[in-house]
């Protein structure tokens, strides 16, 4: 009878613990799922407002995801360099054998490799490439923010998210759902940067060859890992920085090898060391000319207000030099440094390059990290606040980019 009273109690109590198991096995999932929860949520939303916008303007949602850029990269999936690529043509109405290489190869083939997929089209494959990186990338955000010395563990965990809505919630932020390369390069970016913070150094080598196959802002983050793999190097070489053995020697080496080999097999097929700058020049008219042409820019849409595009774009550019001094304060005696580095070269390119003004804010996507302040800074107000902050920031992200893809008629 006491053993049988025993064993009830025994019963009740495994009983009684279970609940609690299964509260932490269900947080413990929430929280995994958290960066792509976060991510999709305020991307959908903005889908959602592109198809309302769009059935009010007569635009398809698919063709408008798959515009401008978006047909080359589709095209050059489908068909790679050497297919003839009917109706794509430079920004003056040329298309000659070489213009398709002013397009870097890593996201077509990417695009490429999900179409091998039974059923999968081209278009299908680009958005689902996107889809696929954007949420990469989101776990890279959390993860970068987690490895920074800012405050408790838990503000860190608050502000990874916050980074990633504040990422997906972009001004020019539709692009990470449309046949754009943007999503892949800043996953493969965030992620080498990652591995610069946390001393991975083959993470960040191989991240950073793979971004130089993606887009030419890679130049930055080849500049960011090489100058953090050269101080871990000399550091070790002088007793004064932990041994870190042979891998920041190779992250350093690994770094450059994605954009100088594209832009090497460019050189060969055209015949010049600068083939691919001379496409962008000849056939984008996009070159660097240290600032003149978008300073020419903001004092004309400053003056006139031409579009709503133009005013955004200049309201975006000249945003994206307060986080920078923030950063420039909190960051150049930290560990941090290398992300200072990488944004304050990804907004030199941008505002130092003539060509496209209207792709000016898209292009300063992948100075992500200029998020990290504000994102820290709104994680540490009351959670109202911080949903109230983040809903209209997407709200408006929805709106504007859809206004970019059915309304404004040029490329962006």
């Amino acid at each position: 009878m006491a053993a049988t009273v025993t064993e009830r109690a025994g019963s009740q109590q495994v009983t009684a613990a279970q609940p609690p198991v299964e509260h932490d096995r269900v947080l413990r999932i929430v929280t995994l799922l958290a960066p792509a929860l976060v991510y999709l949520v305020v991307r959908q939303v903005g889908l959602l407002v592109l198809a309302w916008m769009a059935s009010h303007n007569g635009v398809a949602v698919t063709s408008a995801l798959a515009s401008w850029d978006g047909e080359w990269f589709i095209a050059l999936a489908a068909g790679g360099y050497d297919s003839p690529l009917p109706g794509l043509t430079d920004a003056f109405g040329r298309h000659g054998p070489e213009t398709p290489l002013a397009f870097f190869p890593g996201y077509p083939a990417l695009v490429a490799a999900v179409g091998w997929l039974p059923g999968v089209e081209p278009p299908a494959a680009a958005f689902a490439a996107s889809l696929v990186a954007g949420v990469v990338c989101a776990y890279g955000l959390a993860r970068l923010v987690r490895a920074l010395p800012a405050g408790s563990p838990q503000l860190r965990d608050r502000a990874g998210l916050v980074l990633v809505a504040l990422f997906a919630a972009s001004p020019m932020g539709v692009v990470l759902s449309m046949a754009y390369s943007e999503a892949l390069f800043c996953a493969l970016a965030v992620w080498a940067l990652v591995g610069v913070i946390e001393r991975r150094w083959l993470l960040a080598g191989l991240c950073t060859a793979a971004a130089g196959l993606v887009r030419p802002t890679a130049a930055a983050l080849v500049v960011a890992v090489g100058l953090a793999a050269l101080v871990a190097v000399l550091g070790q070489l002088s007793g004064g920085g932990p041994r870190q053995g042979w891998r920041p020697w190779v992250a350093g080496l690994l770094a450059p090898a994605g954009l100088v080999g594209y832009l090497g097999f460019v050189a060969s097929r055209t015949g010049r060391w600068d083939g691919w700058f001379a496409l962008q020049r000849d056939g984008w008219d996009s070159y660097f000319d240290g600032g003149a042409a978008t300073l020419g820019f903001t004092v004309d849409v400053l003056a006139t207000a031409p579009s709503l595009l133009e005013v955004v774009t200049v309201a975006v550019l000249a945003g994206a030099v307060v986080p920078l001094a923030v950063a420039a304060r909190s960051w150049r005696r930290s560990v941090a440094w290398p992300l200072l580095v990488y944004a304050t070269l990804v907004l030199a390119m941008d505002l130092g390059s003539n060509g496209l003004m209207n792709s000016k804010a898209r292009l300063l996507l992948p100075a992500f990290v200029l998020l990290i302040p504000p994102a820290i800074g709104l994680a540490r107000r009351r959670p109202g606040t911080v949903f109230a902050v983040l809903g209209a920031a997407t709200l408006a992200s929805a709106w504007f980019g859809a206004y970019s893809l059915t309304v404004w008629p040029y490329a962006i």
